[in-house]
């Protein structure tokens, strides 16, 4: 039986013949697939012809286009994240700086140990393993879209309008301890907020009618699932965004008053993504046409979410709706479409 192991492509940018021999032994000796250039337009044409390249080692110094031209001219093309790492001599600190204000990743001085390379080499495919997994769990947000009948218009304004809404909490509520970050981050993973969708019937989920008991108690289940899925990934990797998929994964239906599921938390017990998420997950729901409703207009979405301020919703993040409700509208308005969950 093959080896089913795939080789990981890597690309080696070096114009002199006998680094770029040593450096081709010392990486096919670790398993990877060494396609070489012997500049940096020869390297741009390697590119060009293997999609599959997701690492690069380039020298700086070359003829015909050197490495901080080749490491420019890489980030503009590439369509996925490509790791690059350059190859200098220690005292050259400047090339470095200037090299990875480019978009250089790494950098390894001359000569290059074997040792070193095995390090540096493996900081990047934790880098690239952790993108796969992104690309994986988007991909299983998008199933679980289909499955529930959503759109991804829903999962753009929910995506906007988390971001509103994060960033008016961070401004006016310094105590919440957002900060821009968190507020984008928190916008990036909101799709994923009902990939635990994907363990619950299609069946229910596109009911148009009213769910019996027991129907609503396995809809209630993919928060549990969602938050499983995450936990277990941001225990393997402890990557922040994940704790933060987690939390709007598990909490999104929790309510402010504590009457809400799956662990009935209430007030700032519930992790401040939740709340967030959980309002702009309604606005949503009562500002677009449903396959089993009209939509409500702004107006009576705005009396539903006020009346539900200190209830389903967090004070706070009402305040902040209110504040930023005309920008909330035009994203409404910027996303149109018939039908969504």
């Amino acid at each position: 039986m093959k080896n089913s192991k795939t080789k990981i492509n890597v690309l080696v940018v070096e114009d002199e013949p006998t680094q770029r021999r040593q450096l081709r032994l010392k990486l096919e000796e670790q398993g990877y697939n060494v396609i070489e250039a012997e500049n940096g337009w020869e390297g741009v044409q390697q590119f060009l012809k293997n999609s599959e390249i997701r690492l690069i080692i380039t020298d700086l110094l070359m003829p015909e286009m050197d490495g901080f031209q080749f490491v420019e001219v890489i980030r503009e093309m590439q369509n996925r994240y490509v790791y690059i790492i350059a190859l200098t001599i220690l005292e050259d600190k400047n090339s470095i700086i200037r090299a990875m204000a480019l978009g250089v990743d790494d950098y390894i001085c001359k000569p290059v140990f074997r040792e070193e390379l095995i390090l540096r080499l493996a900081s990047a495919q934790r880098l690239l393993k952790l993108e796969s997994q992104d690309e994986l769990i988007l991909a299983m947000a998008k199933l679980s879209s289909y499955n529930s009948g959503e759109t991804g218009k829903h999962l753009d304004r929910i995506k906007e309008y988390c971001l509103i809404l994060a960033h008016d909490l961070n401004e006016n509520y310094p105590e919440l301890g957002l900060t821009p970050s968190t507020a984008q981050e928190i916008s990036d993973v909101s799709a994923l907020h009902d990939i635990g969708k994907v363990g619950v019937s299609g069946d229910i989920l596109q009911k148009e009618d009213s769910l019996n008991s027991e129907e609503f108690e396995e809809i209630k289940q993919h928060t549990l699932i969602g938050g499983q899925l995450f936990k277990e990934i941001y225990g393997q990797t402890g990557a922040p965004y994940l704790r933060l998929a987690y939390e709007i994964s598990m909490y999104h239906h929790e309510k402010w008053d504590g009457t809400g599921y799956p662990e009935g938390l209430a007030g700032e017990n519930i992790p401040i993504a939740a709340r967030i998420l959980a309002l702009a997950d309604v606005f949503d729901a009562l500002t677009v046409r449903q396959c089993y409703r009209d939509f409500m207009s702004e107006e009576e979405a705005r009396e539903i979410i006020i009346k539900e301020s200190g209830k389903h919703f967090d004070p706070k993040v009402v305040d902040a709706f209110l504040r930023q409700e005309d920008l909330m509208v035009e994203v409404m308005k910027s996303y149109p479409e018939d039908v969504a969950s």
